[in-house]
């Protein structure tokens, strides 16, 4: 029987890695590789071509167009496009992470009537498709604007705000998994030392879910990064974030003179760059986060 067991054990704790052999790992990880990065070399490749070019028989131009990186910032508006989603879709998902976080503690610490409900219902929102709220939220605010007698359409408040009803499911749901895996030793031994529950929550919890905290900010931000529909009809031409920047740009070309293709698939190897750098800087942590917090302690 104990050496059922221990099989058992053993064979729960093989590494998912040994499920394929050795060379196959090789060879479907490169494949899936060469799927990644071809679309984005094609279009780092199409951000240096001509735009006469742009379509023709030939895959390599005969020439090279790289002052498209130099045009695309006058043509695009392409600095208003990115200082606009760095602030929009940067506050948004702080002031996700920090509710997320606070709506955890609460839920993971304490009983109260409702929890159950209200853990369900986070779920139940993420089935909700975004379309269906645009309009409820755009005439939500409509009536605010009337009742408060303040602008909110074309704001940077009502487009964080939106974010926040995407963001904040998620980001509690990640928070409510991560810190039920910590013990509550700890924070009981903080709290017989004598700190309060805010210090004990600071000191104690926060440094301990910080990956979990870096995934909801990560995943948080990217919910304001590549939305176009609400940030389309919720912000105005000073407000526009870079993908309606992005969107009215490429409309503008549609017809007309030759596309400025390289100039834009040149702002969009501009606008994917953020998101890349966020990715590198937090990889242990979004490697930690993504795991850890569906493994109780």
């Amino acid at each position: 029987m104990i050496q059922q067991t221990t099989r058992a054990s053993r064979k729960k704790q093989r590494d998912a890695q040994e499920i394929l052999p050795l060379p196959l790992r090789i060879i479907v990880t490169i494949i899936l590789v060469i799927f990644i990065l071809i679309p984005i070399a094609y279009m780092i490749l199409l951000s240096v071509t001509p735009d006469a070019q742009v379509g023709g028989e030939q895959l390599i131009p005969s020439s090279w167009a790289f002052d498209n990186y130099v045009n695309m910032w006058s043509t695009v508006n392409l600095l208003q496009g990115l200082q606009n989603s760095l602030i929009i879709s940067g506050v948004a998902s702080i002031i996700a992470v920090i509710l997320a976080v606070a709506a955890a503690y609460v839920i993971t610490r304490f009983t109260f009537l409702g929890r159950s409900v209200y853990l369900y219902s986070l779920i139940g929102f993420q089935t909700i498709p975004g379309v269906m709220l645009l309009l409820p939220l755009f005439v939500l605010f409509v009536s605010l604007q009337t009742f408060l007698q303040m602008q909110l359409i074309g704001t940077y408040t009502a487009v964080i705000i939106t974010y926040l009803t995407f963001a904040l499911p998620f980001a509690i749901w990640l928070m409510v998994s991560y810190l039920g895996s910590i013990p509550i030793d700890l924070e009981e031994a903080a709290l017989i030392d004598g700190a309060t529950r805010l210090q004990a929550l600071w000191q104690i919890i926060v440094p301990l879910a910080l990956p979990g905290i870096v995934v909801a900010v990560v995943f948080s931000f990217l919910t304001g990064w590549n939305d176009v529909l609400f940030a389309s009809v919720l912000t105005s031409p000073a407000t526009r974030t870079l993908a309606v920047q992005l969107q009215v740009f490429s409309s503008a070309q549609e017809g007309g003179a030759i596309p400025l293709y390289g100039q834009l698939m040149g702002a969009a190897v501009i606008s994917a760059l953020p998101v890349v750098i966020l990715y590198m800087i937090f990889q242990r942590y979004l490697i930690g986060g993504l795991t850890a917090g569906g493994v109780k302690g």
